[in-house]
């Protein structure tokens, strides 16, 4: 069944949408930690329970979210159960991630990349980048527990990266939270590398080198902007400068 929130607005920062459990963990779960870390609340979505996975059950990825969000810290989460790889473009899954929007009224919210391998994370890029905007019409109505949502549009739309090497457009200083973020990504042990158990299936982010190479790209993105680690991300449009020095600070 899908998740409906009690009330009918529980209002946070940023928003964070993923195809499946561990999509968000994997590719801007230091990012959403920084912005914590700033005194500021993050909700998560998750698009499907990742029952077509490989590996775990919708049971254990379940169980698995729940952990990593108390690890993580979120204020909250919703799993809105829309079909693992039946993630098609209808009129009521973008109503329900509209509905989701307008119950967060996030002022950012990050979503799966445009260009990705899995078909589910195009999918997922396209539903959210359309809800992030039509949720902001007067003229599309939204019900929540039998009451009439407002509509809101956010502020921004950030596309973190997965698979796919992308260049970003904006790189975000994770430098004293990618060790942490490490521990909601573990929490997703099912679908990870683990040492003597060699009887499951192998999948491509089962490797043991998987996530030696996601750090390595933490790295790369870090050494572009002269840190320790970094998390790369994709913003559509040119992004508006309003105060010159807190964008450009000096030393």
């Amino acid at each position: 069944m899908k998740r409906q929130p009690e009330s009918l607005s529980e209002k946070v920062y940023a928003l964070a949408f993923g195809a499946h459990p561990d999509d968000v963990e994997l590719a801007c779960g230091a990012t959403l930690l920084q912005i914590m870390n700033e005194g500021l609340q993050v909700a998560v979505c998750d698009l499907t329970k990742g029952e077509m996975g490989t590996l775990g059950t919708p049971e254990t990825r379940k169980s698995e979210a729940e952990t990593a969000s108390v690890i993580m810290g979120y204020h909250s989460r919703m799993t809105l159960d829309l079909g693992d790889a039946k993630l098609f473009y209808t009129e009521d899954n973008l109503a329900e991630i509209i509905r989701c929007i307008r119950h967060y009224r996030p002022e950012v919210v990050f979503a799966n990349p445009p260009d990705e391998r899995h078909p589910d994370h195009l999918k997922a890029s396209k539903l959210v980048t359309d809800a992030y905007y039509y949720s902001g019409l007067q003229r599309i109505s939204t019900m929540m527990n039998g009451t009439a949502q407002e509509p809101f549009r956010p502020q921004h739309l950030l596309y973190y990266i997965q698979f796919k090497h992308l260049e970003p457009d904006l790189i975000v200083d994770v430098s004293d939270t990618f060790s942490a973020s490490r521990k909601g990504i573990l929490a997703f042990s099912s679908q990870f590398y683990q040492e003597g158990v060699t009887q499951e299936p192998k999948t491509l982010i089962k490797r043991k080198e998987f996530l030696t190479g996601l750090e390595a790209r933490a790295r790369y993105f870090g050494e572009q902007i002269g840190v320790m680690y970094g998390e790369g991300f994709l913003h559509p449009g040119p992004m508006a400068i309003k105060s010159f020095r807190t964008a450009f600070p000096g030393f």
